[in-house]
């Protein structure tokens, strides 16, 4: 199974330090946020992790190049830890596809669609966004189950959020099968709190039908002018049954900007006992 990470953006709300360094490589203690997000999904049985970047972002591809002279050096003068971790990160099975114009979500994804369904029988994928970490990798293996319960459908992460808040994420409707699983039956992206169907808002976390591979491909720009993921699901829904699962949004932690970042960070740390009484 394959996992695709978009990771094209700008990280316009991180300048000017994303202008030379890209977003997601800013560190989240010890590691840059996006090998978080590359670990999460090979713990949820990934076999290649496909990052969809764009031209200015060699850096990306660098942090997960084998260094063989870094190793070298690091391990020569005793630092042991410090050469595993770099050989771990520069070992990991990931591969770049580049995005040529920044045309949305739906539109990055889609760039991925013939390593998704180069195969015979084409499997479901992942899709993780970088702008949310989950360390304890504990979403994705639910996620799995509950599709293979259900006959290998598309399951969707999403957490409630204030209803003032809906504005800012894709929304679902549906019927709750468990305390936890709803079978989805609309999807809006974007939506005014007063055309909201429900305070479930999607995390970031997607397992998908490969035919959302065929569907994005005659997608029509959205929201923003962009190519939405959101419209291809909202006609796969047409097609087939979708689920979500409902997650404790303490699972998950925000890097998608500064403030959210930087608290990231202080939460980790204390989780770890790094900071002590510090803060």
């Amino acid at each position: 199974m394959k996992a695709i990470i978009p990771a094209a953006g700008l990280g316009t709300r991180f300048l000017p330090a994303t202008k030379a360094v890209p977003k997601e490589l800013l560190p989240v203690l010890e590691k840059p946020a996006i090998q978080y997000v590359v670990e999460e999904a090979l713990a949820a049985a990934a076999d290649e992790i496909i990052i969809i970047s764009s031209a200015t972002k060699h850096a990306l591809e660098a942090h997960f190049n084998c260094d063989l002279g870094l190793e070298a050096l690091l391990a020569a003068t005793g630092k042991t830890a410090y050469a595993e971790a770099v050989h771990h990160a520069g070992n990991l099975p990931v591969s770049f596809i580049e995005q040529a114009q920044p045309l949305g979500l739906g539109h990055a994804i889609h760039c991925a669609a013939e390593k998704v369904c180069a195969a015979v029988a084409p499997e479901p994928f992942y899709v993780l966004l970088g702008d949310v970490l989950v360390p304890e990798n504990s979403i994705l293996p639910r996620m799995l189950a509950i599709s293979q319960e259900h006959d290998n459908a598309s399951v969707i992460a999403v957490f409630e959020v204030p209803m003032e808040e809906v504005s800012r994420f894709g929304v679902i409707a549906g019927e709750a099968i468990k305390q936890d699983i709803w079978r989805i039956s609309e999807m809006v992206e974007k939506p005014p709190q007063d055309r909201a169907p429900s305070n479930l808002a999607i995390f970031g976390r997607y397992l998908l039908s490969p035919r959302v591979m065929e569907l994005l491909a005659h997608t029509v720009p959205g929201v923003g002018g962009e190519i939405q993921l959101t419209d291809a699901l909202v006609s796969l829904l047409a097609e087939e049954e979708m689920y979500a699962l409902v997650i404790d949004p303490e699972e998950g932690f925000d890097v998608g900007t500064v403030e959210s970042w930087l608290i990231t960070n202080i939460k980790l740390a204390r989780r770890r006992g790094i900071l002590g009484e510090l803060l």
